[in-house]
């Protein structure tokens, strides 16, 4: 007979497509990165940037470890599912409070993202009594509570909320890297730590729709409340194919070896890993997105250095993450990246061009790396395969 903490985690029966409520929980991001993207456009200093990266990263924390229980746990249980939907509600008020997050509604923000470690971890800490994972739902559970304070402290203290909600995050994200290691119980092993490959990185593309639907999103309204003239809708159609562009640059080739690779891995630590990069690659798309608003809504505007600086960064900022990804995953440095990369950074330096004119280099930059790129996996393929 099955024991209820058996029943409580994921057995091998139970299918690793994502279910319902998981992407009933996604569904909470499109709210927050829409509110991430809007607070970055109504500070573009470099410190807006910074309080921006901090808040994205917090609400990513949140996807990625919701997303570890669901890959752990049985998601058909009740008990997960209430998780899942607290975690959800929880997602939506933390979105809620983004633009004011580090001002007036900091309360919300840090007990929304403390409630959804803290009530996970006492759940499956009590479910699995007398079970061996017991031990790391308990790790976890003193890690998040030990990074509970700076946030709260940070919450009611608005005059140290930046430096103590870095401290908090600093916790929260070094914790799987090092095992959640904790006195009496020691570090998490790497059985403990395994994840699902094929699970996994359905998630992640699924993640990465959502954002691509955000800049998409952001892309259609803007240009709805335009005059949609011949240099709006031009710019529009730039950050559709470029939006095209970062989707076939994530999907092949290292998107879809994710799966295998997880699987193969001696270690947890690409698992971990993927989730540091793709936080990279979402910000990337968050900040293209901002970008897009300013290309679209003002495509003849010249000399304006920070919008320049967010229309090329974006990309950048996705590229960057998507070079190390390929590395991570199998160990080869994507050569037209790299240029694209170092293309895209000169830009930013010497343009002093029209916005529209900036969009039309950023996507032209990717639509070169992405046609090299598929150049050079065909060649590669035809290397490997015997005469």
């Amino acid at each position: 007979m099955v024991s209820r903490p058996d029943r409580l985690l994921r057995g091998r029966d139970v299918p690793l497509s994502a279910s319902f409520l998981e992407l009933f929980f996604d569904l909470a991001f499109v709210l927050a990165l829409s509110q991430l993207a809007q607070h970055l456009l109504h500070d573009l200093t470099l410190a807006g940037a910074l309080r921006t990266a901090l808040l994205l990263a917090g609400v990513w924390w949140i996807w990625v470890t919701t997303t570890w229980f669901a890959d752990w746990y049985n998601p058909d249980t009740p008990l997960v599912r209430a998780v899942l939907v607290v975690a959800t509600l929880a997602s939506l008020l933390a979105g809620v409070a983004v633009p004011q997050a580090l001002d007036g509604r900091g309360v919300l923000f840090a007990g929304a993202y403390v409630a959804v470690h803290l009530i996970r971890g006492a759940v499956t800490g009590v479910a699995l009594r007398g079970h061996p994972r017991q031990s790391r739902a308990l790790r976890i559970l003193c890690w998040f509570s030990v990074s509970a304070v700076p946030w709260l402290a940070g919450a009611f203290l608005p005059e140290w909320r930046v430096p103590l909600w870095a401290l908090a995050l600093a916790i929260d994200l070094t914790g799987p890297r090092m095992g959640w290691p904790t006195p009496w119980l020691g570090r998490a092993g790497q059985e403990e730590l395994h994840l699902a490959g094929e699970h996994f990185a359905e998630r992640y593309q699924q993640i990465m729709i959502i954002a691509l639907g955000e800049l998409v999103l952001v892309a259609g309204l803007t240009y709805g409340g335009t005059r949609l003239d011949l240099a709006e809708t031009a710019a529009f159609l730039l950050v559709f194919a470029t939006a095209v562009l970062i989707g076939l640059l994530y999907v092949t080739p290292a998107g879809l070896r994710l799966a295998p690779a997880i699987e193969r891995a001696a270690s947890s630590r690409l698992g971990v890993l993927t989730g540091y990069l793709h936080l990279v690659m979402v910000a990337g798309i968050v900040l293209t997105a901002v970008g897009a608003e300013l290309s679209i809504a003002r495509p003849t505007v010249v000399d304006d250095t920070r919008a320049v600086m967010v229309v090329l960064g974006g990309p950048m900022l996705f590229l960057a993450g998507r070079i190390v990804f390929s590395l991570a995953i199998h160990r080869r440095l994507s050569w037209p990246r790299v240029v694209g990369l170092l293309a895209l950074a000169g830009a930013a330096v010497v343009l002093r061009l029209p916005l529209l004119a900036v969009s039309a280099v950023a996507t032209g930059v990717l639509l070169v790396v992405t046609l090299l790129d598929r150049a050079g996996i065909t060649s590669y393929r035809r290397m490997q395969s015997p005469d």
